[in-house]
């Protein structure tokens, strides 16, 4: 945990709220789990003489996206491991995109795939998600390691929903008996989320966009959970006194002189001083969601060499949550 509350933090920053919540801080959290991460590749090379590699896909050329990407593999090859870029046109057929996919399940270099979403719209991301092999699968998304992590069985598991509750348990301990609210059903975050949530032994609510009233399920959470790209959309009186808030969201948008800051989803300023615990946009999820495709690579190059190097490694990744 973070030894600064939001009061303490410098004015300017997102964190600049009146009192109240201790601040939690993803980035110094994600630090360690990249050099964690980073030995454990040093050691398994020296017993396996394996080097885990990542592919990362991108179509198009969009900015945000590109840089993203760049700095994927950047922290890739500063853990030790390979990176493999595919960089595509806009233009790229989805047959293209399926034919490279499958020439990368063959690779046995290639220990995880990634495709950067979204993609351009005449390409159905659901069968290229699928497409991917499962035990390569380090985003987590395709119907195999969903339907595992649903049943409870061992899988790999998506990267931002695993880097919350990596946060939640440092901060939390057990979270056996405490009321969660995921705000978001996506895919990519609600759904993961409120399921690593359940088999943790939280009881768990889902609000989405039919929800009618979000503010008063959300009053009820000692863990709130926010993904739904809507800044500022979570306010003071959404908040239970005390409650641990993960901010997931992130928009730019714009400042005084020409320049931008990030901001969540969470209405920081009003929401700290009631929460207990809240991370921070930017410097809470964010940097735990590459630091978490970095674990689900490593946790690929271990079953690729058979499950007991996975159990071996004590990596409570390998676990179903």
């Amino acid at each position: 945990m973070s030894e600064k509350t939001a009061s303490e933090t410098a004015s300017g920053s997102p964190e600049n709220a009146g009192a109240g919540a201790s601040l939690i801080d993803g980035k110094a959290f994600a630090k360690n789990l990249r050099q964690r991460t980073a030995d454990e590749v040093r050691a398994f090379h020296e017993k396996h003489g394996v080097t885990p590699g990542l592919a990362v896909v991108l179509v198009g050329n969009d900015p945000a996206s590109e840089v993203y990407v760049r700095n994927k593999a950047l922290e890739t090859h500063r853990v030790g491991m390979r990176s493999f870029m595919h960089m595509l046109p806009e233009t790229t057929s989805e047959a293209s995109l399926l034919h490279l996919i499958e020439r990368l399940n063959e690779d046995p270099e290639i220990h995880g795939i990634l495709v950067q979403l979204p993609l351009p719209k005449h390409i159905d991301p659901f069968c290229v998600t699928n497409a991917i092999a499962p035990n390569k699968d380090v985003d987590g998304l395709g119907e195999v390691n969903a339907g595992r992590l649903m049943t409870g069985l061992p899988g790999i598991i998506p990267c931002t929903p695993l880097g919350c509750l990596m946060l939640l348990k440092s901060e939390l301990g057990d979270l056996r008996g405490l009321n969660a609210t995921v705000i978001g059903a996506s895919n990519l975050v609600g759904k993961p989320m409120a399921l690593l949530l359940l088999n943790e032994g939280c009881t768990v609510s889902i609000c989405h966009i039919d929800t009618v009233d979000p503010a008063a399920m959300s009053r009820t959470a000692d863990i709130l959970v926010v993904a739904t790209g809507k800044r500022g959309l979570v306010k003071k009186d959404w908040v239970k006194p005390g409650a641990t808030v993960i901010d997931v969201g992130i928009t730019r948008i714009p400042t005084e002189g020409g320049k931008t800051r990030l901001v969540g989803d969470v209405d920081f300023d009003e929401v700290a001083p009631i929460a207990g615990r809240i991370t921070p946009v930017p410097g809470g999820v964010g940097p735990m969601t590459i630091a978490c495709l970095l674990r689900n690579t490593l946790k690929a190059a271990r079953m690729s060499v058979g499950d007991k190097a996975c159990k071996e490694s004590g990596d409570k990744n390998w676990l179903p949550y």
